[in-house]
Parts: C-alpha cells; sequence; structure tokens
C-alpha cells in the first residue's frame, strides 16, 4: 500500500534536508563551531576577561558609562545578520567595564554581593558545558547526589537534626518561600489543595521590623497576602524583640487569626544584626508554630569554630535559609533552603506528571520536592568550592573580613564618624561627624569620585553610612583607601 504523504509534509521534508546540507553556513557554525574553532574562541575569551578584571581592580568602582550611550549602540544589533564572536565579545567586555558596579572590585563595600570563588566560577563553566537537566534523579543522578550531599553537609554543620533534607534556589527569597509554604502547609493539611481558605482564619507569620522586606512579596506570592507579615518591634539594635513577638501572637490567636511561623534574621540586611535565636526558638516551640531562620548572609558563621556561637540556636529551627552566592562567594544566584522535616516537602510540591520518569523509592526527584522544575545545576558552586577549601578555608574568609570589619569601625571611630550596629557579620552602620554633610551627600560624593562603595542606609531610624567586607581579594590597604573616600566626601561639606 502506498504511503499517505501529504503535499505539506514533501515541503517540509525538502526544507528539513535543504537546513541539514547547509549545515556549514556561517549562522549555524556560530552556535555550534567546530572543535578548533571554539578551542581558539575559549583562549580568546579567557584571556579577553582576564585583561579585564585586571584593568577592573585599577579602575572605578562605579559605572561611568551613559544609559543612554548603551541603548544607542544597542540599535546597531538588530539581529538581521550574524556578527564575527571577536567583534561582539569585546563589546560587551568593555561595556560592562565601564556599565556596572563592580561587586568584584575590592573596595566594593556594598551589599551582600561578593565577588565568586574561583571553584564557583569553574562550576559554572562545566554545568554550563554538561548542562545536565536536574527535575530527576534518573536523568542526571550524579548532579542531583551531589546537590543533596552538600545540602545535607550543609546542614549537619549548623547542627540540624532529625528528618533533613532540601534544595538548593535561585536565592534566598525563593528558600524563604518555601518555609513559608512548609509553614503553612504543616499548620493545616487542606492548605495544599484548598489554599487559605482551609484555614479557620486569616494565617499570619512574623519577622522583626528590620528583616528583609521580600517577605512581603513572598506573603503576597503565597496567597495569603502582605498584610499576614506581622513585622515586630526590634530592640534599637536591629534584633527582634522578644516580648513584643510574644504579645503579637497571643494578641493574633485573641482576634481569630492563625500563627503559622516564626521568622528569626541571622544578618539583616540594614546592619547585620542576630535576631535573639534561642529566644524565638523557645516562642515558636511554645506557640507550636514553624520556626525558621533566614541567615541568607549570617550563615557562614557556621564554618568557624571561633565565631559559630553568635549563631547559638539556629539548630533549633525547622528550617534555615543561606545564600551560598552571599557570605560563600559562589557566583549568582544560588540559595539553599535546608528542613529537618524533609518528608513535608513532597507534601507540599508533589506532583505526578504523565511525561515524567518515574520516581523509585532510592531516588530523589528535586522537582517533586522543590517550586522549580527545569533548573541549572546550582549545586556544584558550593560543592567544588567547599571541596576545594575544606570548612577550614571559609572560616578562614569569614574570619578575615569580620577582622577587617574591625578595621574599618576603628579607623572610622578615630575620625569622628559613631558606629551604630554590631559589627559581628562584618557590616558596618556608621554615623558621619558632625559638620559633615547628610548621609545622602556623602555616599553621592563617594560614588562620583569611583574609589570605593558603599550605601546609605537606614538603622533603627537614624541615617548611616553602610558599608560590608563581602571581597575575599579586599585588604587593609583598600579599607583605608575607602576611608579616604569617605573623608574626602565629607570635606566637601
Amino acid at each position: 500500500m502506498r504511503p499517505l504523504v501529504s503535499e505539506n509534509s514533501r515541503i517540509e521534508g525538502s526544507v528539513g534536508a535543504a537546513s541539514i546540507s547547509d549545515s556549514e553556513s556561517q549562522p549555524l557554525s556560530a552556535l555550534f563551531p567546530s572543535e578548533d574553532d571554539r578551542r581558539r574562541r575559549e583562549q580568546f575569551l579567557g584571556a579577553a576577561l582576564a585583561a579585564a578584571q585586571a584593568r577592573i581592580v585599577e579602575g572605578s568602582v562605579t559605572p561611568t558609562v551613559d544609559p543612554s550611550s548603551i541603548r544607542d549602540e544597542l540599535l546597531r544589533f538588530d539581529f538581521a545578520a550574524s556578527r564575527p564572536f571577536e567583534e561582539l565579545i569585546t563589546w560587551v567586555i568593555a561595556r560592562m567595564e565601564d556599565g556596572i558596579v563592580h561587586f568584584t572590585h575590592p573596595r566594593y563595600l556594598g551589599l551582600f554581593n561578593p565577588a565568586p570563588a574561583f571553584p564557583a566560577e569553574c562550576a559554572d563553566r562545566i554545568a554550563g558545558v554538561f548542562n545536565p537537566q536536574l527535575a530527576t534523579a534518573s536523568t542526571s543522578p550524579t548532579a542531583v547526589e551531589i546537590e543533596r550531599h552538600t545540602i545535607l553537609a550543609v546542614g549537619q554543620r549548623a547542627g540540624l537534626s532529625g528528618d533533613v533534607g532540601g534544595h538548593f534556589t535561585t536565592g534566598g527569597s525563593e528558600a524563604n518561600y518555601t518555609a513559608l509554604l512548609c509553614a503553612l502547609t504543616r499548620a493545616c493539611g487542606r492548605f495544599a489543595a484548598e489554599g487559605a481558605r482551609a484555614f479557620a482564619g486569616p494565617p499570619v507569620f512574623y519577622v522583626s521590623r528590620e528583616s528583609h522586606l521580600a517577605w512581603l512579596k513572598i506573603a503576597h506570592q503565597a496567597g495569603i497576602g502582605r498584610m499576614a507579615a506581622r513585622m515586630i518591634a526590634t530592640d534599637g539594635n536591629g534584633r527582634m524583640r522578644p516580648d513584643s513577638l510574644a504579645q503579637s501572637i497571643e494578641r493574633d490567636r485573641a482576634q481569630g487569626n492563625v500563627p503559622v511561623m516564626i521568622v528569626a534574621t541571622a544578618g539583616t540586611t540594614g546592619a547585620g544584626a542576630i535576631d535573639p535565636l534561642i529566644a524565638c526558638g523557645e516562642i515558636a516551640r511554645d506557640a507550636d508554630v514553624w520556626y525558621h531562620v533566614d541567615a541568607a548572609w549570617g550563615g557562614a558563621l557556621i564554618a568557624s569554630d571561633r565565631l559559630r556561637h553568635r549563631l547559638a540556636g539556629i539548630e533549633r529551627a525547622d528550617s534555615i535559609t543561606i545564600d551560598a552566592h552571599k557570605w560563600f562567594a559562589t557566583t549568582m544566584g544560588c540559595g539553599m533552603f535546608i528542613t529537618t522535616q524533609a518528608s513535608l516537602l513532597p507534601e507540599v510540591f508533589g506532583v505526578s506528571a504523565s511525561f515524567m520518569p518515574p520516581s523509585s523509592a532510592h531516588t530523589f526527584d528535586p522537582y517533586t520536592s522543590s517550586a522549580q522544575w527545569s533548573r541549572r545545576f546550582l549545586g556544584l558552586r558550593l560543592f567544588l568550592a567547599l571541596a576545594s577549601s575544606g570548612w577550614a578555608g571559609y572560616a578562614a574568609h569569614v574570619e578575615r573580613a569580620v577582622a577587617l570589619a574591625g578595621v574599618l569601625q576603628h579607623a572610622l571611630a578615630s575620625r569622628g564618624w559613631r558606629i551604630v550596629n554590631d559589627p559581628a557579620l562584618a557590616v558596618i552602620c556608621a554615623e558621619p561627624p558632625a559638620g559633615a554633610g547628610s548621609v545622602m551627600e556623602i555616599v553621592g560624593r563617594v560614588l562620583a569620585s569611583g574609589r570605593a562603595w558603599v550605601s546609605a542606609a537606614k538603622f533603627e531610624g537614624r541615617d548611616v553610612v553602610r558599608a560590608c567586607i563581602t571581597n575575599g581579594k579586599t585588604t587593609r590597604r583598600d579599607i583605608m583607601a575607602a576611608v579616604d573616600a569617605l573623608e574626602a566626601a565629607c570635606r566637601r561639606a
């Protein structure tokens, strides 16, 4: 019998054949170059990046380009025709050099954006080449097991016990979102199916007023509304007040609301403050609510035997967030959600899909226990860095940052600045000397100079200059150069 072949099928087949015969065309070879071309281009890229990094260290920390000029240049890229690889790489690197704040600069004393460790950079390259799909263990058993092993190791180092598990996330917000979903699910078994309407009253949770305001977005995302985030008063030093926390829980229950979670922050963004972890944990236990510690920044202290006592009480948490792309210095973004109740995760995220490979009792399929489905091999970044340096290497890293923060604290104090926070996590909040001008003016002048990067912030209602030691290559000389830039900005008042 003659097969039924439509005219459209003949046309499609003809087009396909033509495409295959043209496989050596320039546009396709740009996407999938020969091995010789690939090696040549990789060498070109490596040399160009190394040269750029050398220039960045000696140049401005802040952008020097006018955004309108970038928009004008981008108009030339209409993608109608291909361009030489070397030309494109040269343009992109040049524009990155003058068009971003350089978080990798040793005088970047800004937010929690460290320069990445070299093993983490290598991990990104490896993950990019192999490009594994981490939804299931059957497709990427090695990658899934590397991540699982690393999560368990970090959880053990933090002192967690019980049914420990978790996963890597795109960042702290996803990890914290996971904590809220776990808390809601444990508080009411019908939440997974029915949402917030399953509760007898409005569900609420508690964070300090100095916590990361991503919690408001998380509450919105979870469907319980931003008003569900109770912002608890702090003690004047940026730490949540246990008495205010207990009173808020009691008041909510009297009003018919349903408390589901307490969040203690170990390293607030504004000042690096650590909430009273032990006290918060005791209140959570007495109230029978989920206890989460957001240690996105400060969690790296678990590496240091000398400093980890500052996180005493973290081991009592039902879950913790740690961002590897912060003080663990991996590339962006690489968060971790770790819990002592891992068996709850499939109840929160479990789903059955016919197109996915079947799971077994002996495998761990991340798509059934995390918010993401398809995702990048994030955990290799921390695995390689930890395996290369050991906990001792990271201990030296965080201890050095804290010591340099002490240098900055002393240098500013000796020049009339007032340090208003506890710099336990390498964050300095300082008020300028009288007559030096406003914080916004001083910070603006420093950034305009390009000599350093600091930020203006609010701490307990006061305007402060905020500086944080984030870069593993920052030296005492860099600290003093930043102090000089601050002093010069004050003199211009």
